[in-house]
């Protein structure tokens, strides 16, 4: 069986998510919609290219006018949004009015817990809606839900994943393979973590430390950021007593994006300079992506992750140990960040439309690690486990 997909949004991470679906998720046909018209039409020739058929077509789709889309993508089987959040509850209205499967790359925990208030509407339609995938929240949290079944009672689970350049370049040590907002959004805010059972939250920036990784990616920090973990505190509450998150950087990272905020560049209220009304963080991100955007050059990256689980098993203690290293691929050119971001995004669309997961709005905790995992390494993921 063949299916029609439409991607919206035909950034870096829509065009990794759609070259999967055209060579492993049996598409006839790929749509990409974007409000940059050119964009779209630009993604679809390198997908095709990539694809070696000519699966995929770009047009004009502006996600925030609901009826529009409604209209342009009726006849469509399955949405995978890859555009800014702040779209996703429309679009999650359009994918039940049209009766489509969705998913979408998230990145804030308020709009994804009012998608997940649209469950009975969705089930009703008869479709899967997964918020919040792509690397993290997204790929983080499904290493955690595998972790957690290969012990018999889990506790506690500690994740720590990040993004980096394999040859830092000093002073910044960072090349970020995502929107710039996607970055401040990450780094403002607070995170919401299971401590003794309860849910509590932890200001971005706590909690720094560091880790030792196999060579040659040696030493990094840890610390927090936001929206990391999407819903699963609230899904995972009275399952695990601790559940925390951090993000990883080459060390000195943390120092240098606090005093930024301290200085106040992360913030959103406009202020007065020299009589001209300015947000501070417009002004931030204009002289921030010049330096560690990616830019039009390959960035050669490389996604770090970690998940160790404690709890027990055969009635005795025992820990489980996930690893994930993605390196950039010079066959497709894409970038690691693309290839855990838009292939998980991906996985979970192919998943719900092959009706391998349950119908409504179905958090990514609750989408089967196992599953992710066995499709992770069909895709030449590295995913090693140790359990003790």
């Amino acid at each position: 069986m063949s299916y029609a997909y439409a991607v919206v949004g035909a950034g870096r991470q829509g065009v990794a998510a759609a070259y999967d679906l055209a060579v492993r998720g049996d598409a006839s046909r790929v749509l990409f919609l974007d409000i940059d018209e050119h964009a779209a039409r630009r993604a679809a020739e390198q997908v095709n290219a990539l694809a070696g058929r000519p699966v995929a077509s770009g047009a004009l789709g502006d996600a925030s006018d609901e009826p529009a889309m409604v209209e342009r993508l009726s006849g469509t089987q399955a949405i995978l949004s890859a555009a800014h959040y702040n779209v996703n509850l429309g679009l999650t209205r359009v994918a039940i009015a049209i009766g489509a499967h969705m998913v979408d790359l998230g990145g804030h925990t308020g709009v994804v817990r009012r998608q997940h208030d649209l469950d009975a509407d969705a089930r009703r339609a008869g479709i899967t809606v997964v918020p919040d995938t792509g690397m993290g929240p997204g790929l983080n949290v499904s290493l955690a839900a595998y972790a957690m079944s290969l012990l018999d009672r889990p506790r506690e689970v500690l994740i720590w994943d990040g993004g980096l350049p394999q040859r830092p370049q000093a002073p910044w040590n960072y090349v970020s393979t995502f929107a710039m907002s996607g970055l401040t959004n990450e780094y403002d805010g607070a995170a919401y973590f299971l401590r003794g059972g309860e849910i509590i939250e932890v200001p971005a920036f706590d909690g720094l430390e560091e880790l030792s990784f196999a060579p040659p990616i040696g030493t990094l920090e840890g610390f927090v950021t936001s929206g990391g973990l999407s819903t699963a505190p609230w899904s995972w509450k009275g399952t695990l007593e601790r559940l925390e998150n951090k993000t990883l950087r080459y060390p000195g990272h943390c120092a240098r994006f606090i005093a930024y905020r301290d200085l106040g560049l992360l913030g959103q209220t406009p202020i007065d300079v020299a009589g001209t009304r300015v947000v501070p963080r417009e002004v931030f991100h204009a002289l921030l992506e010049p330096r560690i955007g990616a830019g039009a050059e390959p960035v050669r990256d490389i996604c770090v992750m970690r998940v160790v689980a404690s709890g027990e098993r055969h009635g005795g203690a025992a820990r489980a140990t996930i690893e994930l290293v993605d390196r950039y691929d010079e066959t497709t050119g894409f970038t690691a960040m693309q290839r855990l971001t838009g292939w998980h995004a991906a996985i979970c669309l192919e998943l719900a439309v092959r009706g391998q997961l349950d119908r409504g709005v179905v958090a990514v905790e609750r989408v089967p690690g196992a599953l992710v995992v066995a499709e992770g390494r069909a895709r030449g993921w590295d995913i090693r486990e140790t359990t003790s």
